[in-house]
């Protein structure tokens, strides 16, 4: 969209000077194509921003004819500070009654400066650091213009085929749970009225992590226990940090597609949960439902979409083109369009957009916050997570060492990840440039590439094994590059690509000690050298920061204290994999590993290579057996669980401590754990600590039988582990509720 410079602030101020009415007096007010124009989401013409697929574009003179005319409630992804400023002008002084816009963004990972993406910063497992990045991400993107975000996206995802994996906080519902919340008060802050706040969306609703097959946008079927127990809880969560704005799922559920599933959004989000926030579609998701087969044509599918509890339609244009007409004829209630109207008023109301609608627009566009520099650092840092480390070969020296940096990211491409529309104009930090950095001298670093991403390069595997010969260690930088993760990049095999399987093979055949230096948005598969390499460090995503952070932990500036939010299969062929699967009639015992006619696969065992919550420091870190204040848990009283734990090595240590419970018998099959609470400890060395947690019975619920939540009485097992796969198991029972409790759920 090109309008012309701003020339009449002064106009938006008087207008905006004077008390803007209620809700309802505006409602009455309005046309029905007024009302449709309020529930209408577009991106602006000549965005800037190309993020999703190419739909028809009107001109900008058309699109200005229909700010004019009330028909746009606001746009979405389009840069700079004097389109919306001009668009808001119209909006505001143009119209009839002068409705704000609401400028939108998909802003999911940062904005101008760019913190780890989501899965990685989940590998913190510290929720405060995630409300820290979205509140300077909010900051960045309202000086911007933006007041509402896409984020955070919620969805729990177990398949590592699924490339929006990447979006989320992993595989663990209770891990999913705090992130969603955290990342809803860091967006929103503790006003939404103030002018560095932007209204948060939970996404994508619902299930979109378990399509089949990991493959993006396409169906789910599940029991609905599963998916009030797995998929829900974390939009539950997002939602009680105070989210008023969820976004629907491509996929469908059970052959209904989300967007135009009642009783998801309404019998479900509005009618159980009680949410009197907005729904909005994602892009074109309604008109989509015309592939999806259970649309007829665009009307049908517009009919179908706003009954079902579908506010906002995204980019289609199709509430605008037919809602009129569907309202006219009878098919929706006049009542149930002023319902959802009335819901994106608050929106903009609980916004101050009545009340100042150029708040936000009136400054200077800023592309660089170097305020935020040492918090992306700081995210960068605590989201490695160092998975093996064989005879402590890490952190490395700074001086007296040749080192090969080799690999297609040794360079300053992929840094960012995906979902990164609006960095700043001062360049992240490579990888190479953050390890000379870190050297005492510089010259004693070699950097060859060795092959590309998916391919390989003339005389690439000669020149890093010369490089490799020449030095005293190797750091290997392998993975997968920023297309090969985020929206439509879902992967059949999650194994390093050929080329650069055969560059670390090459590698490791030198015999020179390898560090390798995973970039990645998913678990993956590993194998061969890759697998047997002396140290093994998850780098993900790491943002503006990346090759200083990076460095920081490599020569022990930082111990690693990241732990994985996503288990990594030991074969690609075993995915979808999580931890907490349930048992089987035929579960594998731990003393016969190889016992036939059990759950397992012929050619490997079903067990992560690294389970979920996995992660070193540079301390050796020991558990004693977990204490219980009792081992019986009454009905209405609490239990202690106490983990010491000790640092026997020669370093500080950061240890996350985590609690995991098993339900030895209920009325259906439970898993084998459940996370079901965390604690970051620090530890000098030779020092201990002793963690407690407290559980309940309201720890201990699931779905039964009949839909609904439940506690049941029996007995536990629990564990305060360094992962999900670690441990030492104690155990406790439930006690039944007295005569009193009987019933109570």
């Amino acid at each position: 969209m090109r309008f012309k410079p701003l020339a009449t602030l002064a106009l938006v101020a008087a207008s905006a000077a004077a008390a803007p009415p209620s809700i309802d007096t505006l409602l009455a007010r309005m046309t029905v194509e007024e009302k449709v124009g309020q529930l209408s989401l577009f991106a602006p013409v000549s965005a800037g921003t190309v993020a999703n697929p190419a739909t028809r574009q009107p001109s900008a003179a058309e699109q200005r004819d229909d700010l004019r005319a009330g028909r746009i409630t606001g746009f979405f992804n389009g840069q700079g500070l004097a389109i919306k400023r001009e668009a808001q002008r119209i909006a505001v002084n143009e119209s009839r009654l002068g409705i704000p816009l609401l400028f939108a963004a998909d802003v999911i990972h940062g904005f101008r400066t760019v913190f780890p993406v989501p899965l990685a910063e989940a590998a913190s497992w510290d929720p405060d650091l995630a409300e820290r990045t979205a509140r300077a991400a909010a900051v960045e993107a309202t000086a911007d213009g933006f007041r509402w975000t896409f984020a955070p996206m919620v969805d729990i995802a177990r398949d590592a085929r699924w490339g929006r994996g990447v979006e989320g906080s992993g595989e663990d519902v209770f891990l999913g749970r705090q992130f969603a919340a955290a990342r809803v008060r860091g967006f929103q802050g503790t006003d939404l009225a103030h002018a560095d706040t932007m209204l948060a969306t939970a996404k994508h609703f619902a299930a979109y992590g378990a399509a089949e097959g990991g493959l993006d946008y396409n169906t789910v079927d599940l029991s609905e226990r599963q998916l009030r127990e797995v998929y829900l809880p974390p939009f539950q969560a997002a939602l009680g940090a105070g989210g008023a704005a969820v976004m629907t799922s491509f996929n469908d559920i059970a052959g209904v597609p989300s967007n135009a599933n009642p009783w998801l959004l309404d019998t479900v989000l509005r009618g159980e949960w009680g949410f009197d926030g907005v729904v909005v579609s994602d892009y074109t998701a309604d008109e989509e439902l015309i592939a999806h087969g259970v649309a007829a044509d665009a009307r049908d599918a517009t009919r179908l979409s706003f009954l079902a509890g579908t506010d906002i339609s995204m980019q289609s244009g199709l509430y605008r083109d037919h809602l009129p007409a569907l309202v006219a004829s009878g098919e929706v209630p006049m009542a149930r369009l002023d319902d959802a109207v009335r819901r994106v008023l608050r929106i903009k109301q609980r916004l101050g957009l009545f009340d100042a609608p150029m708040r936000g627009l009136d400054g200077a566009d800023r592309t660089d916050w170097p305020e935020h520099r040492a918090l992306a650092r700081e995210a960068a840092q605590r989201s490695i997570v160092m998975l093996k480390n064989d005879g402590a070969l890490l952190p490395l020296p700074k001086a007296g060492q040749r080192i090969a940096l080799i690999g297609p990211f040794a360079g300053a491409g992929d840094l960012l990840g995906p979902w990164t529309l609006f960095p700043g104009t001062r360049p992240p930090v490579a990888l190479e440039d953050g390890v000379r950095a870190a050297l005492t001298d510089p010259s004693r670093l070699t950097v060859v590439r060795g092959s590309g991403i998916d391919t390989p390069l003339r005389g690439g595997l000669s020149a890093a094994v010369a490089a490799a010969r020449a030095a005293d260690v190797v750091l290997l930088a392998v993975g997968e590059g920023e297309a090969m993760s985020g929206e439509a990049r879902s992967r059949t095999d999650i194994s390093l690509p050929a080329a650069q399987q055969a560059l670390a093979e090459a590698v490791a055949a030198t015999g020179k000690p390898v560090v390798v230096l995973l970039r990645n948005g998913r678990a993956l598969a590993l194998k061969g050298a890759v697998r047997d390499a002396r140290a093994l460090l998850v780098t993900w995503f790491l943002g503006s920061e990346t090759g200083h952070a990076v460095a920081d932990v490599l020569f022990g500036d930082t111990s690693p204290s990241g732990r994985l939010p996503v288990s990594f299969p030991r074969e690609p062929g075993q995915v979808p994999y999580h931890y907490a699967h349930p048992p089987t009639g035929r579960p594998v015992p731990m003393s016969q590993p190889d016992s036939f006619y059990k759950a397992r696969y012929l050619d490997s065992p079903h067990e992560a290579l690294y389970p979920f919550g996995h992660g070193l420091g540079y301390g050796d870190v020991h558990y004693d057996p977990p204490l219980l204040s009792h081992t019986r848990l009454p009905w209405d009283g609490a239990l202690r669980v106490t983990a010491r734990v000790t640092n026997r090595g020669t370093r500080d240590t950061t240890e996350v401590v985590q609690l995991y419970v098993r339900d030895r018998v209920a009325s259906v099959t439970r898993p084998v754990r459940e996370l079901k609470g965390f604690r970051h400890v620090r530890l000098p060395p030779g020092a201990s600590e002793s963690v407690t947690f407290t559980l309940t019975r309201h720890d201990l619920g699931f779905v039964g039988r009949d839909g609904r939540s439940t506690v049941e009485p029996g007995d536990f097992d629990v564990w305060a582990a360094p992962s999900a796969g670690g441990g030492t198991l104690a155990s406790f029972l439930l006690e039944p509720a007295t005569q009193h409790h009987v019933g109570q759920r």
